[in-house]
């Protein structure tokens, strides 16, 4: 139980590593809100934690609106005191398609959603954090960090690029704080995020590429999982990394590796 008394937020709470991650952030003791754009989407999280004999509550609010994330925040700190943990995790694939294709809505919409969210998240976030100290964990990717090669996928790239030099930025001004802020960034992992890939025509733009058997060399062709991204989040979140911030942690088993 190495969270207890904290007061944790996980944005994209709902599915996937925000879910796996909330779930296993109550178990080691900690108090989660559970953020998500509508009540629907979140519900399943909360309850699963209560019934395990953990504390949640719902946060409704889009990650790009200000106004509600600032009443999430509120909300959160009215209930439980205090906020200690953020897991800034929600995002979307967006439209990938070659860039005469891409959209300048769409360009914005990723951006919006991704990194400008990101940005809302701990803008918001940071001055109940400053108050005692704390930790933040962001979610990017394999993309823009390590890969440049998936096809189309420029937008959500950019937004990923864009998340970890946020993170290094904030590291050192908020190192003074005793607020540290950390960027995982994933492979291949089974998670709802999959669903919402909207790809056009990229056969016009890919290389074609042989990678050996298995594209993932840990594990061949099998995926990680949202609980295995989850215990990173934890350790980044607890105080077993305490002297570890402004740093971008890669899980996807060597992925980015072979195949960046």
């Amino acid at each position: 139980m190495q969270l207890t008394g904290k007061v944790a937020v996980v944005t994209g709470g709902g599915s996937g590593i925000g879910q796996a991650s909330a779930l296993l952030l109550a178990r080691e003791g900690a108090k989660v809100a559970v953020l998500g754009r509508t009540l629907e989407n979140v519900e399943e999280t909360v309850t699963r934690i209560k019934l395990a004999g953990g504390e949640a509550i719902p946060a409704v609010a889009d990650i790009s609106n200000p106004e509600q994330l600032q009443k999430a925040f509120q909300e959160t700190a009215t209930t439980w005191g205090r906020i200690d943990l953020i897991l800034a995790n929600a995002g979307i694939n967006g439209l990938w398609a070659p860039i005469e294709e891409l959209s300048l809505e769409e360009w914005n919409k990723t951006l919006s959603i991704n990194l400008t969210g990101t940005f809302l998240t701990i803008k918001y976030a940071v001055p109940y954090l400053k108050k005692q100290g704390g930790s933040i964990v962001v979610t990017a990717s394999v993309n823009g960090t390590r890969i440049f090669s998936n096809a189309g996928a420029t937008a959500y790239s950019c937004s990923k690029a864009g998340q970890v030099a946020l993170v290094k930025m904030l590291a050192i001004e908020l190192a003074q704080y005793k607020v540290r802020i950390n960027v995982i960034c994933p492979g291949s992992i089974k998670s709802d995020i999959d669903e919402s890939a909207n790809q056009v025509n990229l056969e016009k733009i890919r290389v074609p590429v042989e990678f050996p058997e298995g594209r993932i060399p840990l594990t061949g062709d099998q995926s990680g999982t949202s609980e295995q991204v989850a215990q990173l989040v934890l350790f980044l979140l607890s105080e077993a990394s305490s002297h570890i911030t402004g740093t971008e942690i890669w899980i996807d088993g060597g992925e980015s590796l072979l195949q960046g």
